[in-house]
């Protein structure tokens, strides 16, 4: 089965670095909601992240709900295991729900490919925009471009103007 554009998101509930559930649909649904399939140690990750909290920060006040899922294997790649991830949390005082996808079930059931792989839903919970958060992650001054096109469009009722992007990252670490 796969996650394309259009179709409502495989609902799921996962905790974050605290322990707090947060399940997607949510109830009642947040104006958008971006899920970006992420991890600790990913370059691209790490040149993306300042981007994807600037989304967040920036459109929260819009009601868009920002939250970001590690299913990477934690016993083959440890700088991905729930203590590494609440280490980055803390020390980043990272402002955005940090889940953790032990099974892998969700990061599957959304078709992820790479670390940071984005996906954009509406108000409806579907799936809206799905791909990278800009066209280079050594350019900062792309500042999330794609990521923020289609929320603008989402929120003004609109279709993104790219619906999907190549996803440019480090594979998803599956487990054997």
């Amino acid at each position: 089965m796969s996650f394309e554009l259009g179709d409502p998101v495989p609902a799921f509930t996962l905790a974050d670095t605290e322990g707090t559930a947060h399940s997607v649909p949510a109830d009642p649904a947040p104006a958008a909601t971006v899920l970006v399939v992420t991890c600790n140690h990913c370059p691209y990750v790490i040149a993306w992240n300042p981007r994807l909290r600037a989304v967040a920060e920036k459109y929260a006040p819009r009601g868009v709900r920002v939250l970001v899922i590690n299913a990477n294997d934690a016993s083959r790649y440890p700088a991905d295991s729930p203590a590494a991830k609440a280490r980055f949390v803390r020390d980043q005082s990272w402002p955005i729900p940090y889940l953790y996808d032990e099974s892998q079930v969700v990061a599957r059931a959304l078709d992820a490919q790479v670390t940071p792989h984005v996906f954009v839903l509406d108000a409806d919970q579907r799936l809206r925009y799905r791909g990278a958060p800009d066209a280079d992650h050594r350019d900062p001054a792309q500042d999330a471009r794609y990521l923020r096109d289609a929320l603008d469009a989402v929120l003004a009722g609109a279709e993104p103007p790219e619906a999907e992007t190549r996803p440019r990252g480090c594979s998803v670490k599956w487990k054997s």
